[in-house]
């Protein structure tokens, strides 16, 4: 497999809601909690900055350690000779970049799930977590050179976008001494209705978790993170059940139907292209007014919520939207 070069814009993982909230407000925490006592997260090992990560651990080892410290992810499988040559040279780097990243190394064959989750068509393939999002580096067996340049922009993105700046490594810390999570922050007024969303989330009761986030945001107007799942959840319950090829069949043929560029749209997104989802909507309401115009505008407006409205997708995504109404 030759390498192939991969965004560093990101992708939306609505697989993993409950994990990637979570994530970024344990980032938010750590930070306070860093700042209240002028320091970071506690020193860890060298042996720290390399570790095996199964499914059962994955959230623990990979999502909430990424609200410290960008995550790599090495997916790798004792059969495959590319992987052999990669990742001696991946832990090389986590050691010599000091970290500013982790290392957690996948076997595929041992976490084939994970593997479906991400997406994952060969190996190697590499990944960052980042504050609970998911962020695909390259495939393949890179050279040194190329992996050097990648990690340089992930760890510039993690510092600029998340402000996180990595851990402090002790030659003498004891092993796993630093790999505790953020201190947990107290419970807040709507916490049992937000995990009862996210539990009907994780069981696919998209109805139920609507509803749930609903009943915090009927309470507070102003939760983010409610907002946010509601979102999310409302974007997931749209494409339940729709067949995709017919879906973008439908959008291809008839450019003018307004309810078919937005169904693609979601799926878009769904699938993890932001981009081509917000475009095709911009498009839209270029040729489009009054009440047609007036409803892709409003759905754009529901997918940004989904992405964020700090990610620079968004942002460009708005001033494209501005111009394209005025």
């Amino acid at each position: 497999m030759q390498p192939r070069n991969m965004s560093m814009s990101g992708v939306v993982d609505l697989a993993a809601v409950k994990a990637a909230q979570e994530a970024k407000a344990k980032a938010e925490q750590a930070r306070a909690q860093a700042a209240r006592q002028g320091g970071g997260p506690g020193a860890v090992s060298p042996a720290d900055l390399v570790i095996d990560v199964s499914e059962n651990t994955f959230e623990r080892d990979v999502l909430q350690r990424s609200t410290e410290v960008p995550v790599v992810i090495d997916f790798w499988a004792e059969w495959c000779e590319p992987c052999k040559q990669l990742s001696p040279v991946l832990e090389r780097l986590a050691v010599e970049y000091n970290g500013r990243f982790v290392l957690a190394k996948i076997d595929v064959d041992a976490n084939q799930m994970l593997m479906q989750q991400f997406g994952i068509q060969g190996i190697p393939a590499v990944f960052a977590v980042v504050a609970g999002q998911a962020l695909p580096l390259f495939q393949g067996a890179a050279g040194e050179a190329q992996i050097r340049q990648t990690l340089d922009q992930l760890v510039t993105v993690a510092e600029q976008r998340f402000g996180l700046t990595g851990l402090t490594v002790d030659p003498d810390a004891e092993p796993g001494g630093g790999a505790e999570a953020a201190p947990s922050r107290p419970a807040g007024p709507y916490d049992a209705l937000l995990e009862a969303a996210v539990q009907a989330l994780d069981s696919g009761d998209l109805a139920g978790a609507v509803q749930a986030y609903k009943n915090v945001l009927s309470e507070d107007p102003g939760n983010e993170e409610a907002k946010l799942g509601l979102a999310q959840a409302e974007l997931l319950r749209r494409v339940q059940g729709l067949d995709p090829q017919q879906v973008r069949k439908d959008a291809a043929e008839k450019p003018g139907d307004v309810q078919a560029q937005i169904t693609a749209a979601d799926l878009d997104l769904v699938g993890g292209h932001v981009e081509d989802a917000f475009g095709r909507l911009i498009e839209t309401v270029q040729r489009t007014a009054g009440d047609d115009r007036d409803a892709v505008r409003v759905r754009l407006l529901e997918l940004f919520e989904v992405v964020g409205a700090e990610d620079p997708r968004v942002i460009a995504a708005r001033r494209a939207l501005a111009r394209a109404l005025f």
